[in-house]
């Protein structure tokens, strides 16, 4: 699944190519990119048609779209109004989502699942070889003074934010009592962070996965934090992480931080800091990596 980086990535990308146009046609060309939107895919096809695009924005993992008709105002001062004159298009990216911009000449990808005419011969396309991810549209609503869509309300901010509390979050893993791994991926914790930059973070701190968070020391909590805002903010300067052809910006191109991992998929490699081979270890149906030296399991105690 594309972590924070890789999510930045698309949203700069779109940022750059599609804030301004409006989206002339749009066309669902597979029902699985549509399932979100409960009203379907006619439902989204006709509300979105004739809409401008006004901001990409994200959270954490999360993507989505700010449209509005032309001309509507959505600078206003109250929140409430502004969201009142615009929606989201909130892009699941799944596991294989490309949000593309191509010419209009451009053949048709084999795994097109929606069409949008830009109307200046260009077309943004969402293409999911899988077809885990799709579109939906949403309500935008007030969370904690920043607009985002409904479906994105309960997600926490993430280490990139700006209006990141890093105390706060230390905080709430102290009154926890679970793996710190665990609590990196608790979107609702701290978003953005998925296996590949947990472990990451982890290593850098030379804490292991398993450790308890009310047995971490805030200096130490704050560290894993400060190390998980450092390689995602690397990762982003390198285009984020690619391991295969899926994780593409919107030109189609990949991202080249996998040749920067220090633990994640390097399992029997040296340890960059130490020379222990990395190991790796089974973690809620998917793959831990560490360094058995430099981040020691902690001793279960015996009863």
């Amino acid at each position: 699944m594309p972590e924070l980086p890789e999510v930045e990535v698309v949203r700069r990308g779109l940022n750059d190519h599609v804030v301004g146009s409006v989206l002339h046609r749009v066309e669902v060309l597979h029902p699985r990119a549509a399932r979100r939107h409960e009203p379907g895919s006619l439902d989204l096809e006709s509300r979105l048609a004739g809409t401008e695009v006004r901001a990409v924005d994200r959270r954490g993992k999360y993507l989505w779209l700010v449209v509005a008709p032309p001309g509507a105002d959505v600078t206003r001062a109250g929140a409430a109004e502004a969201a009142e004159a615009a929606e989201a298009i909130v892009v699941h990216l799944g596991m294989s989502g490309q949000m593309l911009v191509q010419p209009t000449t451009a053949p048709a990808e084999k795994h097109l699942r929606i069409r949008v005419d830009l109307g200046d011969d260009r077309e943004l396309r969402f293409v999911d070889q899988r077809t885990f991810g799709g579109w939906a549209v949403a309500d935008l609503v007030d969370s904690g003074g920043t607009l985002v869509p409904a479906p994105v309300a309960h997600i926490a901010r993430d280490p990139l934010d700006p209006l990141f509390d890093v105390e706060q979050v230390v905080a709430t893993m102290r009154g926890k009592h679970t793996e710190i791994k665990r609590a990196l991926l608790d979107q609702t914790v701290v978003s953005g962070v998925g296996n590949i930059y947990a472990d990451e973070s982890l290593w850098r701190s030379k804490i292991h996965g398993a450790r308890l968070t009310d047995s971490l020391t805030r200096p130490a909590l704050r560290r894993v934090l400060h190390h998980a805002h450092a390689v995602m903010g690397e990762a982003l300067a390198q285009g984020g992480t690619s391991f295969d052809a899926l994780y593409v910006n919107v030109n189609g191109q990949s991202g080249y931080f996998d040749r920067s991992l220090a633990a994640y998929g390097q399992e029997g490699l040296p340890c960059p800091r130490c020379g222990a081979p990395i190991r790796r270890e089974k973690f809620m149906n998917r793959s831990s990596f560490s360094c058995p030296r430099c981040q020691p399991r902690p001793r279960v105690r015996r009863a």
